[in-house]
């Protein structure tokens, strides 16, 4: 009796069916990856309302979240842990995303959000404003600073040859503006130490000046860049091929780019209008998350958004308890942090290229 056996597959059609059957298990792991990070999150989040320099119970903590009657107890969950941990989930977001979009934008793993000037302006525009203005507040620091970091963007988008603009480019433009600002921000601080004594704090970068009106003065910013940052996905995966390959795929290198520094400008400059300069966790995230994504921009900007507030929160509740009943600033603990690992990924023989 005859048998008939099933045609043999194509090369090719077996080759992409393999790939795609390789995909999807990885695919879900990413996924799983990502509900475990949220997860991880939602956890932090709560530890960093329950736990702070002033030891309180549990119980208390409760009360002040769902029963407020303006105790002390009641207070300080309410009116300073609550949104000092909802100014650390918004400002880590901003500065995971912001430091994913750099890296691809500039082609370098080691990119940070300062390497692009955003930080130095923000910064210099507040110097000014304090020193010249006579701005005292962190709801006027918020604006100078946003407006400075925005200046800078364009400035350092026009110095690295604006349609023309390369990686290479940008990223020496924003070095020079970095330079440059922080000579005139040491320069107006010598003069005035009036400047120096009001600015010292913000630049150390905390997140314990936060209040309910520095959220909602930074969060339109913050989401506004988010939304942008989380699109880019797409594009910046087609320039990592190289320019000519992004366009035969139909990127527009001059949109994408424009977008991703309307992205970390405005992500950069409310994040560090808010809580001032913080340093290394736009750079390790995005680089550490990249060993368990792989390069493909959608995953390692959702993974950014997710893990860098958790790192950011952890070593902010980490510089409360430390050192109670004073605090360490979380600008410290991330530089701490951040410092070894940034050597670590600079020795390894074998680092992530975009």
């Amino acid at each position: 009796m005859l048998v008939e056996s099933p045609p043999e597959p194509e090369p090719g059609r077996a080759a992409s069916g393999q790939a795609a059957a390789a995909a999807r298990p990885r695919h879900g792991a990413r996924a799983a990856g990502l509900l475990a990070a949220l997860v991880v999150l939602a956890l932090i989040a709560v530890v960093s309302i329950a736990v702070g320099a002033r030891q309180m119970p549990l119980d208390e903590v409760w009360h002040g979240l769902f029963h407020f009657t303006g105790t002390p107890s009641d207070v300080v969950v309410r009116d300073l842990r609550v949104p000092r941990t909802v100014l650390g989930l918004m400002v880590g977001l901003a500065l995971g995303l912001s430091g994913a979009v750099m890296q691809a934008l500039t082609r370098n793993p080691l990119a940070e959000p300062g390497i692009l000037g955003v930080n130095a302006g923000a910064a210099a525009a507040v110097v000014s404003a304090i020193s010249f203005f006579g701005a005292s507040s962190l709801d006027e620091f918020v604006w100078w600073a946003f407006l400075g970091a925005a200046a800078v963007s364009v400035l350092v988008y026009v110095l690295g040859g604006s349609r023309s603009a390369t990686p290479v480019r940008l990223a020496l433009a924003g070095t020079a503006a970095s330079a440059a600002l922080v000579g005139y921000i040491n320069a107006v601080q010598l003069m005035d130490s009036k400047a120096l004594d009001k600015l010292r704090f913000w630049t150390v970068g905390s997140l314990a000046s936060a209040n309910a009106d520095t959220v909602r003065q930074v969060a339109p910013f913050l989401l506004v860049g988010a939304v942008v940052a989380l699109t880019l996905g797409r594009p910046l995966n087609a320039m990592a091929m190289g320019d000519d390959t992004a366009r035969a795929l139909g990127a527009s290198l001059t949109r994408t780019r424009i977008a991703a520094m309307a992205a970390i400008t405005l992500l950069c400059g409310a994040a560090t209008a808010a809580c001032g300069p913080i340093a290394f966790v736009g750079l390790m995230v995005p680089h550490l998350v990249r060993a368990f994504t792989g390069p493909d921009m959608r995953w390692v900007l959702a993974y950014s958004a997710v893990l860098s507030p958790v790192l950011l929160l952890g070593a902010d509740v980490f510089g409360r308890v430390i050192t109670r009943p004073a605090e360490l600033q979380v600008g410290i603990v991330t530089a701490l942090i951040g410092g070894p690992v940034f050597i670590h990924l600079v020795r390894r023989k074998r680092m992530a290229q975009l």
